[in-house]
This record gives structure tokens, sequence and C-alpha cells, in this order.
């Protein structure tokens, strides 16, 4: 397999921190388990849904954590109830699990629910106020001086 080295590029560049770790993060989960099995759905223009396969467990075995621009999903083996059981054949995976998703800027977690075996987690974009575009309404004829109260004012 072809592998590019971006290292070059980045020596140089200032402030690009996270789109290093995102092409280290893609590069391991590339080499990594690729259990559980998961989709990324696009609901709307800014709204996706995460969904997991997680048969055998529970909401307690599961536990989501974002930190900074990543989503942590990670789960537990579930504890056996009642007497050792032995197993002809398993093909139901029950192992632990963690699986890592990079966010995209303003992605915030709307909230999470296990139905059937599958994990959903809803996300959505919520770009703050400030960061939205906004009209200037542009005055004419009105002098320097009365611009610059106005510029005073909202400071």
């Amino acid at each position: 397999m072809n592998t590019i080295d971006f290292s070059p590029l980045l020596r140089t560049a200032i402030g690009f921190d996270r789109f290093a770790r995102l092409l280290d993060g893609a590069r391991a989960q590339a080499d990594g388990p690729a259990y559980p099995p998961f989709n990324i759905e696009a609901t709307g223009d800014d709204s996706y849904v995460l969904t997991m396969a997680v048969a055998g467990f529970g909401p307690d075995d599961i536990e989501l954590v974002v930190r900074e621009d990543t989503l942590l999903v990670s789960g537990k083996a579930p504890q056996p109830e009642g007497p050792e059981r032995r197993f002809v054949h398993r093909g139901i995976a029950g192992r632990a699990f963690e699986r890592r998703f990079v966010l995209a800027d303003h992605l915030v977690v709307q909230g999470a629910r296990i139905e059937n075996g599958l994990l959903h987690v809803a996300l959505k974009r919520e770009v703050p106020e400030a960061l939205k575009p906004r009209r200037i309404e542009i005055q004419s004829g009105a002098p320097r001086q009365a611009i610059e109260q106005q510029v005073a004012q909202a400071a």
C-alpha cells in the first residue's frame, strides 16, 4: 500500500496541530480493529447519527465521552449471569471495545440511545451566534464622527 508522508509540510506549519492529530488518528484507525461496526448517516444539513452494532451490551456497559474534538465510545464486556456457560460455537463478540471519532468544529452530541442491539448517537452542528455571518447596515451620508461614536458605544 502506498503511504503519503505529510511531515515535511507539518514541520513548517504553525497552528495545524489538530490537522496533524487528525492524520495520526486516521492512520491508527485504518490499522486498528473494525469492532464494533458502525454507520454514520447524515440526517440533515447539520445533523448526523452514528449507529454502532453493540449486541449484548446494555446502557450500563457503554460509556460516551466527548473531550475537545473527539468522541470516545467504549464498552466493557458484559458479565455473564447465572451458572458458567459452555459454548459449542461463539460467534457473537462480547469483548471490550474503544472507538474514537474526530468531531468537526461546533459538532455537539445531542443524545444517545440503545435499541435492538444498536447504539444511536445524535450529533448536530451548532455554530455560535458570534461566528455566524451577519449583515452590516450601510448608512449614507453619515459623518465620520457619528460612525466613530457608534463604534465607541458598542465597545
